[in-house]
């Protein structure tokens, strides 16, 4: 019996957690999971209705508990801020943006994709000196399609690590796109070599929250 539960560990497929508003990208999303379950991952999507879900937690603490849980974490920073805030506080961040915070507190290994909207509208800005998150906020940007938040731009700067000293900087590749087709480009690149990726994470994430909960609901 020892023996054939250690087979069963070894052989259980990486687990990854794609993290991204839906709104105005459901196709892409559809050729994400698509992808990634080619290569033999298993995908961890809302929109897809495959994301873990436990009945005694709200649709936000399940979404956290995904990234405390995942192997990978792929987050796509579109040009909707998505879901998520108390409307009676001005200040609480979408479902997306703690999922990202999460992801980086944990250290997860992760991916990351930002819409060149967002580099734009973060040129434009400084620019005309609105400069950091506390500045962009005096902005008061209506919601649109191009960028719907500046926090999007939060988000940008957090995943690159914006504030850290250079040399303090890792896991902060952000790749931009504008097509879907720059999309699918970067998850062939980056995820289809599936053992390379799994003997990656086993060498420098072993001692982390890859192949455990990382104190997730067992």
């Amino acid at each position: 019996m020892a023996n054939k539960s250690k087979k069963s560990a070894t052989t259980e497929r990486l687990r990854v957690m794609v993290s991204s508003t839906v709104y105005g990208v459901e196709d892409e999303l559809d050729r994400i999971y698509s992808t990634l379950t080619s290569f033999g991952y298993e995908v961890w999507m809302s929109h897809m209705g495959t994301l873990p879900v436990f009945s005694d937690l709200s649709a936000f603490k399940n979404c956290l508990e995904g990234v405390r849980r995942c192997d990978l974490f792929l987050g796509i920073i579109g040009c909707q801020y998505g879901s998520g805030q108390d409307p009676d506080d001005s200040e609480s961040l979408s479902i997306v943006h703690q999922e990202l915070r999460l992801a980086i507190e944990l250290n997860k290994p992760r991916w990351l994709l930002a819409h060149e909207n967002i580099l734009t509208a973060r040129t434009l800005f400084s620019k005309i000196g609105y400069t950091g998150s506390e500045a962009r906020k005096q902005l008061g940007l209506k919601r649109n399609d191009v960028l719907s938040d500046t926090r999007l731009i939060d988000m940008y700067e957090e995943a690159t690590m914006d504030s850290a000293p250079l040399k303090e900087r890792k896991g902060n590749w952000v790749q931009k796109f504008n097509r879907p087709d720059q999309v699918d480009r970067f998850m062939m690149f980056q995820f289809y070599r599936y053992q390379e990726v799994q003997a990656y994470i086993e060498e420098h994430f072993k001692n982390g929250s890859p192949f455990d909960s990382a104190g997730g609901v067992q």
